[in-house]
């Protein structure tokens, strides 16, 4: 039979900076407690969809567009479910106004 999928997992809120000092805030499952390794696993899904696909998000233009960028990722919150965890992301990018994010 099917198992629930669990809604209370930890969900990592990060920010992407780049040199440029662009910044993106997003969201990721957590894998286990390694946090920050979760967020470079989700930073590396990023950089390669954005060679890869032709999506017009603010995040992947600004990547296609300068590809040599040097970008660091910080964890910013572990936020535990599914809802509350999407519901901080809207907070945290609502406060902070990420220049990559796409409203």
């Amino acid at each position: 039979c099917m198992r629930k999928k669990r809604s209370d997992r930890n969900h990592v809120i990060y920010c992407i900076t780049a040199e440029t000092g662009d910044s993106y805030i997003g969201l990721t499952v957590a894998q286990g407690a390694a946090y920050l390794r979760s967020v470079k696993v989700r930073v590396q899904k990023h950089l390669s969809r954005a060679r890869r696909e032709n999506k017009q998000w603010a995040l992947y233009e600004f990547l296609q567009s300068n590809p040599d960028v040097k970008l660091s990722y910080e964890v910013v919150e572990v936020v535990r479910g599914r809802k509350p965890a999407h519901q901080r992301e809207r907070e945290l990018i609502h406060a902070y106004e990420p220049t990559l994010n796409t409203f």
